[in-house]
């Protein structure tokens, strides 16, 4: 595949799901000559360095389903690079805690629906028993999952984008690239950026919180737009991190694709409770007055994300109460660990999830990934992306060796 173009392949966006995918086709076509466009001067600034640093079991989703099944598989492979690599990572286990009698059904969902995921050492485990694994945790039943764990994804990306240009064949890395739009040819793609253009045969689109705007500049029609939702978190102080050992989650709501607000121990010793979902009126707005007029025009002028506020606006204001109100916020952990004090929480970090949402308001559950004759677009890769992602890496090398004809020409 030698060409007349720059580079055979270019992914756009340097974040874990790109840089996984481009470190799959490296392994399996070391010949072919890659470039990873991010358009931030470091790699995985966003999504990928923004959310809680945790490696998922694949206890939440639904049996058979493309994130059960690459979450699996991802964690796994996750583990064994980790290992393989040096990179910090942990092990710990997590509990969820059914704290209220209305939990309870839902928490023997998750825990039937984690054996039917395979997910080992899955177990109930008693009142009692909760002191044992965390000693200042409060519930009335308690799912264990003792295969969860924490890692530092970060250094996993940093990790991927060094072995692409060590095994490639004259792969690059390129910061500060922001992609402004396509130049189609019969054959090729010159790509525009900010620093310069290049041409290129293929094109992978891992664009994260940016992904539906580059699969619509490359003429996509996706069916879906992407809503930013963002995540504020808190960090336990010095003294009050030692009441929380690993990693303590309550039983989440099922009609929503967040978690709710959990305690998790991190790779470096703190402790960061959180997060809560609120729409963000910027797709890569952390602040919690951030304000976009494109960005917000674009998701509140789609008929999907006002019928997803209809439907849930009472779930909505709660949780924008709750990310103005320190004494709401801390009122959710105390549902965990009751002995938390204001004094205990500090503000922290935030994050914005990328999620796709279908013109009839639902929140798209599971992957979305649209091929066209010369590219593919990743449109929705949420939570748990990050632990699948070598997984996610692996079924985009399918099929770009399928659709691209990777190792014929």
């Amino acid at each position: 595949m030698n060409g007349r173009t720059d580079f055979d392949i270019i992914v756009i966006g340097g974040g874990i799901v790109g840089l996984a995918s481009a470190y799959k086709i490296t392994l399996s076509h070391p010949d072919t000559r890659i470039a990873v466009l991010e358009k931030e001067e470091k790699l995985a600034v966003h999504q990928t360095g923004h959310n809680s640093g945790v490696i998922h079991s694949g206890l939440y989703y639904e049996p058979g389903s493309n994130k059960a099944i690459t979450c699996t598989k991802g964690r796994k492979e996750l583990i064994a690079f980790a290992k393989k690599h040096r990179i910090p990572h942990d092990i710990c286990g997590k509990i969820i805690v059914a704290t209220q009698q209305k939990d309870l059904a839902e928490l023997e969902r998750l825990y039937t629906n984690g054996l039917e995921n395979k997910i080992e050492g899955i177990e109930k485990i008693s009142p009692e028993q909760i002191r044992e694994i965390e000693p200042f945790c409060d519930g009335i039943a308690v799912v264990r999952v003792p295969c969860t764990g924490i890692i530092d994804f970060v250094k996993v990306a940093e990790k991927l984008a060094a072995l692409i240009v060590t095994k490639g064949h004259n792969n690059q890395i390129m910061t500060g690239y922001e992609v402004t739009g396509f130049d189609k040819h019969d054959f090729y793609t010159r790509v525009l950026t900010s620093q310069g253009n290049f041409s290129t045969k293929y094109i992978i689109n891992c664009a994260g919180l940016q992904s539906d705007r580059i699969a619509q500049a490359d003429g996509v029609e996706s069916g879906v737009k992407i809503v930013p939702f963002r995540g504020d978190y808190y960090e336990l102080t010095k003294t009050a991190k030692e009441k929380v050992k690993a990693l303590i989650y309550p039983v989440p709501d099922p009609t929503f694709p967040f978690l709710g607000v959990h305690l998790t121990r991190k790779i470096e010793d703190t402790v960061e409770c959180g997060p809560n979902a609120v729409f963000s009126f910027k797709r890569e707005g952390y602040g919690k007055t951030d304000f976009n007029l494109s960005d917000a025009w674009d998701a509140l002028s789609y008929r999907g994300t006002l019928k997803m506020f209809f439907k849930n606006w009472r779930y909505g204001l709660s949780e924008y109460a709750r990310a103005f109100s320190r004494k709401l916020f801390l009122r959710s952990l105390q549902r965990l660990v009751p002995s938390l004090q204001d004094e205990d929480i500090k503000p922290c970090k935030s994050g914005v999830r990328a999620q796709a949402v279908s013109r009839n308001g639902r929140p798209v559950d599971d992957f979305k990934i649209e091929r066209r004759k010369n590219s593919i677009h990743v449109l929705n890769a949420p939570s748990p992306a990050a632990t699948a992602s070598l997984a996610i890496g692996s079924y985009i090398n399918e099929i770009a060796t399928e659709q691209f004809k990777l190792g014929k020409n």
